[in-house]
């Protein structure tokens, strides 16, 4: 099985790992997952962290084939726009984005002008779905129930779950954001774990879990069958549904979700100007 050649990158303020994925036997590459750095006390964008990764793909002489998305993020800013201005690329996630875009469309009122259908993305990707980068082939899981649109890509050896799976001592993904499901998550899983036990797992996330001091962002589907915290090989799907849902219930809302919903599901544009050229992003006050 042939091996992508694979560079993370951390932002420690939203604990998002970023990636790009490279084809061994060519310049071609993809981006995973990128961040815009968001002060959200000052309501002010920047580039440091996506910088950081232009300068990657650039002393390497790389050439971006995609931009891709794992899901609609709730704790981090897409830098997909701004990527493919300065790199290139086609932006890509799951069909069932449209899903996100109807129900959070609502949710902050946006206007006629704001298309439900998907159309902000180069493609949207169905389960089974493949797509090149250079000679390597990357082929689509869809894997919902944190949110409708979840995507696992597996390119390769490699697999990148977005917020499915976390490392095998800290479990997996809440299920409790609109359209989210954790009988539907537990199902996912089972998926992922059904590939290759020595398949790479790459995460979006890590918070370090008790005991654990150091960040990490790879794991492999024989660690998560044996000792993931939620789900491995022995836990029914009634007791998954039980622990996620309880636990789903004690957690607090992620501090940047409702930028971060706004913009993503826009890929990673910011709402249009309003009559007096400024750009606002929403607080539904009472709503979540």
């Amino acid at each position: 099985m042939t091996q992508p050649l694979v560079q993370h990158f951390f932002d420690e303020p939203t604990n998002t790992f970023s990636y790009v994925v490279r084809d061994p036997g060519s310049q071609a590459c993809a981006i995973l997952d990128s961040v815009l750095d968001f002060d959200y006390a000052a309501g002010r964008t920047d580039v440091r962290s996506t910088d950081e990764i232009i300068r990657y793909v650039q002393d390497n002489e790389l050439r971006v084939e995609w931009i891709l998305e794992t899901h609609v993020h709730a704790d981090h800013l897409s830098a997909a726009p701004y990527l493919h201005e300065k790199l290139g690329g086609k932006t890509a996630i799951g069909a069932n984005i449209v899903q996100v875009q109807d129900i959070f469309g609502k949710a902050f009122n946006a206007g006629t002008e704001f298309a439900r259908d998907g159309s902000q993305f180069d493609r949207l990707f169905e389960e089974g779905d493949t797509f090149a980068i250079g000679h390597l082939e990357g082929r689509v899981l869809h894997t919902p129930g944190h949110t409708p649109a979840c995507l696992t890509y597996v390119i390769g050896d490699a697999a990148f779950v977005g917020d499915t799976l976390f490392m095998p001592d800290y479990g997996t993904a809440r299920c409790d954001f609109p359209g989210g499901d954790a009988r539907v998550l537990y199902q996912s899983i089972q998926k992922v774990l059904a590939l290759p036990p020595e398949t790479r797992i790459f995460l979006c996330h890590d918070y370090k879990a008790p005991g654990r001091d150091e960040y990490q962002h790879v794991t492999t589907v024989a660690e998560q069958r044996q000792a993931n915290v939620h789900v491995h090989e022995g836990v029914s799907e009634e007791d998954f549904v039980k622990m996620r849902t309880e636990r789903d219930a004690t957690l607090d809302m992620p501090r940047l979700i409702l930028p971060s919903v706004q913009v993503n599901m826009r890929a990673g544009q910011m709402p249009p100007p309003e009559d007096n050229g400024q750009v606002y992003l929403k607080v539904p006050v009472n709503r979540f």
